[in-house]
């Protein structure tokens, strides 16, 4: 025959809570396992220095995201705290009373009459008090989840997942496919690999547009910090975790990024140096002024990437597998489109077609892609300066350009295979994306107003 029902409120005073298994380690524990990691340690290591098991440790750093989703500061002291109940547990198993045990650690009467009742284990039907056991419960108890805006907004969830992850179209409105990619398997960071091919804003860009599009309806705002805790803590229930795959890195989990510089090549001569390069293209005040540089991929195959520096607006040059190239020889010719005489021809295209004020001056790495400058400049008009050694800093919006075209043409990856429409379907994806530093406008319309105020 089994207990009444009501037996455990009756005799606890609270509703029957469902067990969620085995008790877990201290919310003090966690928390202190986050300051370690904050201090810079790995999941593994924090979790030895607080104690716990290193799967204990990864399974918190990646249910998490790699960050903290609750207050770091300790608890108020206005709640019982597990050394308190510590005290209690004993003072109980000693046969002390409740007003004792209440004058020996500082508290009313009515809060450990309280606490023994509701925190106490009931296994058997009876309450047998453990301090473990009461923590765990009080743990439970406190917890006030709050539903995630993305979550219970449909509206503001489909723009988000929207503009994260929508198709990239070429400019006539076709859908573009992309390669073919693997299944998503959770890892932190896909590497040398084909990537899906998205839209790709960030929660930054997407959480300004907002205020854009929607200037009056104040329910569609959400901070880019919301966002990315909706893709990176589990049990969100908002955005797939697979949506961090359309993150610029492709990234899972929060950790410290790598910064790879490039070498560079000495044997420009000073005439051409960025030294010499006119103060309208550094201050960025005059459209027109171009920043350049190759992105490699397997088999010596490359894209070209072009950036306007006033306006960000990006052009990707098509340069194909050379004719009857023949086997790789060491210092030899090109084996691919990424000759000189082909990087030229491609510029010259590019550009060719601009009003004479937007094609100014052009600031490339110093690669020898670019050694035929001197008539690239005879064709075009187009005066090139080029970097110092080993500092491609010095065209930062190409580099940064770059980082967001990897999403695209990843490391380890055959270029060759893409078509010029599928460059101008990607070229098309970041000038249509809305950019912090041109107050939320995207560099296809400030380009655009240059060539109208021209006109």
């Amino acid at each position: 025959m089994g207990r009444p029902a009501g037996w455990m409120t009756e005799l606890t005073g609270r509703s029957a809570m469902r067990s969620p298994g085995k008790p877990s380690h201290r919310r003090e524990v966690e928390r202190w396992f986050w300051q370690e990691v904050g201090k810079g340690l790995s999941s593994e290591d924090a979790a030895l220095a607080v104690g716990v098991s290193s799967a204990a440790g990864s399974r918190w750093f990646r249910e998490r995201g790699g960050m903290a989703t609750f207050l770091l500061d300790p608890v108020s002291c206005r709640y019982l705290c597990f050394a308190e109940r510590e005290k209690v547990a004993m003072l109980r198993a000693e046969g002390k009373g409740v007003r004792e045990i209440a004058r020996e650690i500082g508290r009313s009467p009515s809060t450990i009459s309280r606490e023994l009742r509701r925190n106490a284990a009931t296994r058997g039907g009876k309450l047998e008090y453990r301090a473990s056991v009461a923590q765990w419960k009080a743990e439970l108890m406190a917890r006030r989840p709050k539903t995630a805006k993305l979550a219970a907004d449909d509206r503001l969830r489909d723009y988000v997942a929207e503009r994260l992850a929508g198709q990239v179209r070429r400019p006539d409105g076709s859908a573009v496919a992309g390669p073919v990619v693997k299944a998503w398997k959770g890892r932190n960071r896909p590497r040398r690999q084909d990537r899906r091919w998205v839209k790709a804003w960030s929660p930054e860009q997407i959480s300004a547009r907002l205020k854009v599009d929607f200037p009056d309806d104040s329910s569609m705002r959400i901070s880019h910090e919301a966002i990315y805790q909706s893709l990176f803590v589990q049990g969100r229930g908002a955005l797939k975790r697979e949506l961090t795959a359309c993150l610029r890195t492709g990234r899972a989990l929060r950790v410290p990024r790598a910064r790879v510089g490039a070498r560079g090549k000495g044997f420009i001569s000073e005439e051409v140096m960025i030294s010499q390069r006119p103060a309208e293209a550094v201050d960025r005040a005059v459209p027109g002024h171009w920043e350049g540089d190759l992105i490699i991929g397997t088999d010596r195959s490359a894209i070209g990437t072009l950036v306007e520096r006033s306006s960000r607006f990006t052009m990707l040059l098509h340069l194909p597998s050379m004719p009857d190239h023949g086997p790789r020889v060491k210092n030899g010719p090109a084996v691919t489109g990424a000759g000189a005489a082909a990087v030229r021809d491609a510029i010259t295209t590019q550009l060719g077609e601009l009003p004479e004020h937007l094609r100014r001056s052009l600031t490339w790495d110093q690669g020898a892609e670019l050694a035929q400058h001197a008539q690239l400049k005879i064709d075009t008009g187009l005066q090139v300066y080029f970097c110092d050694p080993q500092s491609p800093w010095q065209r930062g919006t190409n580099e940064n350009t770059n980082g967001l075209l990897r999403q695209y043409f990843p490391k380890g990856t055959d270029l060759a295979r893409h078509s010029p429409s599928d460059l101008a379907a990607v070229a098309d994806a970041l000038n249509s994306r809305p950019r912090k530093t041109l107050g939320w406008r995207t560099p296809a319309e400030v380009l655009n107003e240059h060539l109208t105020a021209a006109g």
